[in-house]
């Protein structure tokens, strides 16, 4: 396989991880901070989307369109936290479970009605457009790069704001004690919703990213969703360095997997066993490295020792 071709993959693997990243740190935050099993991250993913899609076509431009999905995600999610989520921090997780898949219902219906059932569209930017010229001569989207680019920055600037300032101090020591910073004075039912807001923030400007190279459609978080789950065992729950590291792997060995795995059957099968085997077997690499991580590490590669 030519080494700009492999090159290509690799960056499309980074490009997914980061994309990951977005709604795996936020989901990670929730559950270590609140103890809380959100199944409808993903449809706070779908909002972002559905709204920059929205704002996108009124104004034409996309810098709104990823403030409005953000606003947007970020609003869903605190109203969400407020009315229903609030009630059930004491509940046990099947609770939990049961009532946000109720909410994955309710946002999807609710999407339907507003928006339709067909998808919508949400343009790449004119300055996005088109390939770019990487060292090698490496032709890549430089729409796709700037995914890359953000994604990092979004990182770099949440570990700054969970390491470096007294919101992220308070968030680190609710992960490991809530009843006691609540007994030093800390609002705890405001950290949490802040939490919660911050997380599908974060989801909603993944959604509006992604949906510049996918469709907006109803129901499109959840596939995303599933993948967010299984970066946070894979980094350690409540660690965002974990979320970053465990994103791009998952990213890699899903992309590398699909192009790889077909390659290396076709050496000793006819082409048509090796494409079925590879593709099955791609379709299992990232679940197969996260056994492999949790027989090493129960906790996740950055989680807290049990």
């Amino acid at each position: 396989m030519p080494p700009a071709l492999i090159a290509e993959q690799i960056l499309n693997g980074l490009q997914f991880g980061v994309m990951l990243f977005l709604m795996a740190a936020g989901l990670t935050l929730i559950f270590g901070v609140m103890g809380l099993i959100n199944l409808a991250h993903g449809s706070l993913y779908m909002v972002g989307a559905f709204a920059a899609a929205a704002v996108a076509g009124a104004t034409g431009s996309f810098l709104l369109a990823l403030i409005a999905a953000m606003t947007a995600a970020a609003l869903a999610g605190a109203l969400m936290e407020m009315v229903v989520i609030r009630r059930l921090y004491a509940r046990d997780h099947l609770d939990q479970v049961l009532a946000t898949f109720a909410l994955i219902l309710v946002f999807s219906e609710g999407t339907r009605w507003l928006f339709g059932s067909f998808p919508l569209h949400l343009d790449i930017p004119a300055a996005l457009k088109g390939p770019v010229t990487l060292p090698g001569g490496i032709e890549y989207p430089r729409y796709r790069l700037a995914l890359i680019g953000i994604g990092l920055t979004v990182a770099g600037g949440l570990g700054l704001l969970i390491t470096r300032t007294r919101l992220g101090i308070r968030i680190r020591a609710g992960e490991n004690d809530r009843e006691m910073i609540a007994a030093l004075g800390v609002d705890i039912s405001r950290l949490y919703t802040i939490v919660f807001a911050l997380g599908a923030g974060l989801a909603g400007l993944a959604g509006a990213l992604v949906g510049a190279i996918q469709s907006v459609q109803v129901g499109m978080g959840e596939p995303v969703l599933i993948l967010a789950f299984v970066v946070i065992v894979i980094g350690g729950i409540g660690s965002i360095r974990g979320a970053l590291v465990g994103a791009i792997l998952v990213g890699l060995t899903d992309t590398l997997g699909g192009i790889f795995l077909p390659e290396f059957f076709r050496l000793f099968l006819d082409p048509a066993t090796a494409a079925n085997l590879g593709a099955s077997l791609a379709s299992m690499a990232i679940y197969i490295l996260m056994a492999a991580v949790l027989i090493r590490r129960p906790t996740g590669l950055f989680g807290a020792r049990a």
